[in-house]
C-alpha cells in the first residue's frame, strides 16, 4: 500500500548516484511540488547528489520551473533529454560548461525505454536516429565533451543498420496524477495528457526503485473507477499531495476542462490569423491536407496550420494529432503546445510514438530552423547551444510526407501583402539556406533513399527534395528569385525551366476554400465508380462542419 508523505520526505527517499526518471511535457505531468524537494534538501544538506535524470520532452517554463530545479552543481551527475530548450538558463549554463553529462535522445526512443526496462529487456532497437545526430558515426547523442559513455550504437540485423539504445536502472519515478485513492491507484482524470508514465512506474518496479506520484487530491478506496485507474496502486509506493501552483495541466494554465475532455468548445470561436508570414507559410502548408488524413503539427509556425483548417473548416476532414498522445480535435498552440481541444482521443505517449514510427502519419508540418543544399534541416543546435530534438526525429523520419515550414531569413524580417503581392519590406538578418546545417536533425539523405516527400515552404517560395538536392518549385507573386531568393542562399537549388507561381488565394484577404481544395484532391484519387459515390457523402461531411 502506497504511502502518504509530505513533500519535504521526498528528498530523504533519493539516494545519492540515483538515476531519475520523471514525466512532463511543458510542466504538463510533472511532479513539481516534489522535484522542489529534492532541490530543498540538496541546498540543505548537500544530499541527494551526482544523480542522472531521465526526461522525454522539453520540461519546464524556461526559467524558474521544471527540470530547472535540477540545475545545481553536484545535484546533477548526467541528463538525458528530449529537449533542453525550456529546461532554463542555469541548466544550459551546466551544460555547457560540461558541469554534467548531457545527452540527447529522440523523444520517441526515451518514451519506449521504460517499457523495455519494465520488461526486462537489454535495450532498445530502432531505426530512428540513423544518419542524425544521434548516430554514434556523427555525434552519438552526445551534447557536450563530458559526455563520454556511449548510450547508442550501429547493429546490423538481416542485412540491415539499426541503432541500438542501452537501458539504463531506473531507481525512482517520479510522476504525477489528479486523484489517488487510499491504495494508491492513480487516475489522471483533470490531466490533459497520459505521457509515459505507465512504463516508467514499471520501470522502476522491474529495476527494484521506487515510484513517488504527486496528485491533487486522495480520494475514498473504491471511488475511482477501475478503467481510469492509470497507474495501479500496486506500482506506487509514496504518495505527495501538490499545491495548485504546482500542479499546473500546461505551462501556463492550472486547468483548461477542454484540455481534460470535460468540455467541447466550437472551433469557429478561434480568431483568424492576420495575414502575415505566418499566416501564408501555414496556408501553404495547409494545401498539403487530404480528407482523411492523420496530421502531425510541430510546435511554431506549424501552429499556424491548425488555425488556417479552423478557419476553412477543413480540420473535421482530417484527424490532428500531437506526440504526447492527444488523437482529433484541433492542437492548442503556444505555452498550451502538447494539448488539444475536442480531442476525440487521448493515448499514451508510447503507444502514440509506435504508431508514429510505424509509419502512421499521412503528413506531418514541423519547423525550419535551418536547412542546407542536402536537404537536412537543423532544429536541435544553434550556435553550440544545444536546444534539443523532441520528437522531431522519429515524426520526421517515418511520416510518408514530411512539410518543413519556416520563414525564408531570420531575424528582422518583415513583409507586407499588397494587391495580392508579397513585398519584402525589411529583410532577415541571419540566412537558413546554408552549405551545411550545424547540426543534422534530419537527415535529407536518408529521406532521399526511402523515397519520402518532403517540402520545404516559406513565404515567398517552395522547395522539394529531390535526388539532386533541394529543387525550387514555387515563388510567391511580387517576388523575384534572383534578389528575393538566391540572393539570400548559401547555396543555388536545383531550377528545372520556370519555377510555378504560388497560389494566389494564399496573398488573399478572404478564406481560401480549401474545402473544395481537399474534396477534389480526395475524388481524384478514386476511379469514377467510387467517385459517383463519394460525392454524397463528402458533400455531407462540408454541410455539416458548417
Amino acid at each position: 500500500m502506497a504511502r502518504i508523505i509530505e513533500a519535504g520526505d521526498v528528498g530523504h527517499l533519493v539516494k545519492n548516484g540515483a538515476t531519475v526518471y520523471c514525466t512532463g511535457m511543458g510542466l504538463a505531468g510533472f511532479a513539481e511540488e516534489a522535484v522542489k524537494a529534492i532541490r530543498e534538501s540538496f541546498n540543505a544538506t548537500g544530499h541527494p547528489r551526482d544523480l542522472t535524470l531521465y526526461h522525454a520532452t522539453g520540461v519546464g517554463n524556461g526559467k524558474d520551473r521544471g527540470v530547472h530545479h535540477f540545475a545545481a552543481e553536484g545535484l546533477l551527475k548526467r541528463i538525458v533529454g528530449g529537449h533542453f530548450g525550456v529546461g532554463g538558463p542555469e541548466l544550459m549554463r551546466l551544460i555547457m560548461d560540461n558541469k554534467v553529462e548531457a545527452y540527447n535522445l529522440p523523444q520517441g526512443v526515451l518514451v519506449q525505454i521504460p517499457k523495455q526496462v519494465a520488461g526486462r529487456r537489454p535495450g532498445f532497437l530502432t531505426k530512428v536516429g540513423l544518419e542524425t545526430f544521434v548516430d554514434p558515426r556523427i555525434e552519438g547523442a552526445k551534447v557536450n565533451a563530458a559526455a563520454t559513455e556511449d548510450l547508442v550504437e550501429v547493429v546490423h540485423l538481416d542485412g540491415e543498420e539499426w541503432l541500438y539504445f542501452r537501458n539504463p536502472k531506473v531507481d525512482v519515478a517520479l510522476l504525477r496524477g489528479s486523484y489517488a485513492d487510499e491504495n494508491g491507484n492513480v487516475s489522471m482524470a483533470r490531466e490533459g495528457v497520459l505521457l509515459e508514465s505507465l512504463s516508467i512506474a514499471q520501470a522502476a518496479r522491474a529495476s527494484g526503485g521506487i515510484v513517488i506520484v504527486q496528485v491533487e487530491h486522495i480520494v475514498k478506496n473504491g471511488t475511482l473507477h477501475p478503467k481510469d485507474v492509470k497507474i495501479p496502486g500496486i506500482l506506487v509506493d509514496y504518495i505527495v499531495i501538490g499545491k495548485p501552483e504546482n500542479h499546473l495541466q500546461t505551462m501556463n494554465t492550472y486547468f483548461n476542462p477542454v484540455y481534460a475532455g470535460d468540455i467541447k468548445v466550437p472551433t469557429r470561436a478561434m480568431a483568424p490569423l492576420p495575414l502575415d508570414e505566418r499566416k501564408i507559410i501555414a496556408r501553404r502548408a495547409a494545401m498539403e491536407l487530404k480528407s482523411g488524413a492523420v496530421v502531425n503539427l510541430g510546435i511554431g509556425m506549424p501552429e499556424g496550420v491548425a488555425s488556417v483548417a479552423a478557419e476553412e473548416k477543413i480540420e473535421h476532414m482530417m484527424a490532428l494529432t500531437l506526440e504526447t498522445g492527444p488523437i482529433g480535435g484541433v492542437p492548442a498552440a503556444g505555452f498550451d503546445f502538447g494539448h488539444a481541444s475536442n480531442a476525440e482521443a487521448v493515448v499514451e505517449q508510447p503507444a502514440q510514438f509506435d504508431f508514429y514510427d510505424g509509419g502512421g502519419i499521412d503528413v506531418a508540418f514541423l519547423g525550419l530552423a535551418q536547412t542546407d543544399q542536402h536537404g537536412n534541416v537543423n532544429v536541435s543546435k544553434f550556435s553550440g547551444r544545444p536546444v534539443g530534438c523532441g520528437g522531431f526525429i522519429n515524426i520526421t523520419q517515418n511520416a510518408k510526407k514530411v512539410v518543413f515550414c519556416g520563414t525564408f531569413t531570420a531575424g528582422g524580417l518583415q513583409v507586407a501583402v499588397e494587391d495580392g503581392r508579397l513585398k519584402i519590406v525589411a529583410e532577415g538578418k541571419s540566412r537558413k539556406f546554408l552549405d551545411h546545417v550545424e547540426q543534422i536533425t534530419f537527415s535529407g539523405h536518408y529521406a532521399a533513399g526511402t523515397g519520402q516527400v518532403v517540402l520545404y515552404v516559406t513565404e515567398r517560395a517552395v522547395f522539394q527534395l529531390s535526388a539532386e538536392g533541394m529543387e525550387l518549385l514555387e515563388v510567391a507573386p511580387g517576388i523575384d528569385i534572383e534578389r528575393d531568393i538566391l540572393a539570400h542562399m548559401r547555396f543555388k537549388p536545383v531550377i528545372r525551366g520556370t519555377p510555378r507561381l504560388m497560389d494566389p488565394r494564399i496573398f488573399g484577404s478572404e478564406a481560401m476554400g480549401l474545402r473544395s481544395t481537399i474534396v477534389t484532391k480526395t475524388l481524384g484519387r478514386v476511379d469514377e465508380a467510387t467517385r459517383q459515390a463519394c460525392v454524397a457523402q463528402l458533400c455531407s461531411q462540408l454541410h455539416q462542419g458548417g
